[in-house]
């Protein structure tokens, strides 16, 4: 049920504007109309009956004003028509927006006002910007990631490493995952109107693993912590697996417990086998378990409820210990050391 009152009262007044204004666009008034009624109290069903709508599009206006703002609901794609602006004034007008991130269009309409002395509504405004090419849109989280040339380093060493490597040497990937147990929805097909869902849950399972991308070892520990000693637990696992090897490459990532006195400790041994090589920083695309983790995911949390942490656990260690010796030709496609660089390059901040 949808509890009245939701609109803001600025918001709450521009609807009804939006309603009484004769030159407004029909769709545009009537999604104002439909949000405004449901403001008052009136139903989904009792609206779409006025309004000769379905009661699942005037749902869905509501969902997306709660997601998003009037800004996007209001907008329906359409270009516009005859622009009251000039050339001149449309050019500056891009080029100002270009400059900032507005979030209203009540900053560019009072710009206008002030620089052109054109006042525009906020519908005619949203047509505007569509016909000038801008759209109402979330920025994307952006992601710390490495220098576009350590990346493409790492990527030549790791390609040359492979062509090189004798018979008696060996690559590792490692990396740490904590699956969480708590139930993952994930996207899926369902009828309409069927309202899937999961049960939810809540804990986790620790596991510090390695992958060679060419035999597919997955040797894994289970620490109740991964700290520094689960990494030499690693690391000597890795070692005891592969007694003909005479120099085992491990990468992994820059974790303070990687560098810490307990595997320098071990790798201080005379006879350690083991040589670390470190990631880039904010580099996880470029290790490979990160992709078996995603696999691992999709095989045993996606869409699945465990009614306790151990029904939880067993699967993934299942999977770990059995599936993946046993199946992974069918996962050689998905993990892989088909690297690619990230860049900021093409996206613009917004400050």
């Amino acid at each position: 049920m949808i509890r009245p009152n939701f609109l803001t009262t600025a918001d709450r007044l521009e609807l009804l504007s939006c309603v009484k204004r004769q030159r407004e666009d029909y769709g545009v008034a009537r999604r104002a109309n439909a949000l405004s009624l449901l403001n008052d109290g009136m139903s989904c069903a009792q609206i779409a009956k006025v309004l000769f709508l379905d009661d699942d599009t005037v749902r869905s206006w509501h969902k997306q004003y709660l997601a998003e703002d009037w800004e996007a609901v209001a907008y329906d794609g359409w270009k516009g028509g005859q622009s009251r602006m000039t050339i001149a004034h449309e050019a500056d007008l891009s080029e100002w927006l270009e400059e900032r991130f507005c979030r209203s269009t009540a900053q560019i309409r009072a710009y206008m006002g002030a620089k052109f002395n054109i006042h525009y509504s906020h519908s005619g405004c949203i047509k505007l910007l569509a016909r000038l090419g801008f759209e109402y849109r979330k920025p994307k989280a952006l992601p710390r990631v490495a220098d576009v040339e350590k990346q493409a380093a790492f990527i030549a060493f790791h390609t040359n490493l492979l062509n090189n490597l004798p018979a008696d040497e060996a690559v590792y990937f490692s990396d740490a995952v904590h699956p969480e147990y708590q139930s993952k929805p994930s996207h899926g097909w369902a009828r309409k109107g069927s309202n899937p869902a999961i049960q939810t849950t809540s804990g986790r399972v620790n596991i510090h693993g390695a992958l060679n991308l060419e035999t597919f070892d997955a040797p894994f520990v289970e620490p109740t912590t991964v700290d520094g000693v689960s990494s030499v637990q690693l690391l000597a696992k890795i070692e005891a697996r592969n007694p003909d090897k005479r120099i085992i490459h491990v990468i992994w990532d820059n974790a303070p417990y990687h560098k810490g006195p307990n595997v320098r400790a071990f790798l201080s041994r005379k006879n350690c086998r083991i040589h670390l090589i470190q990631l880039p920083p904010y580099c996880p695309h470029l290790n490979p378990i990160e992709r078996l983790w995603a696999v691992m995911h999709s095989h045993v949390t996606h869409n699945r409820h465990y009614p306790t942490q151990k029904h939880f656990a067993n699967p993934i260690l299942n999977f770990m210990r059995e599936v993946v010796p046993k199946k992974w030709r069918n996962f050689r496609d998905q993990v892989t050391d088909n690297f690619r660089i990230i860049s900021h390059r093409n996206v613009r901040v917004v400050l």
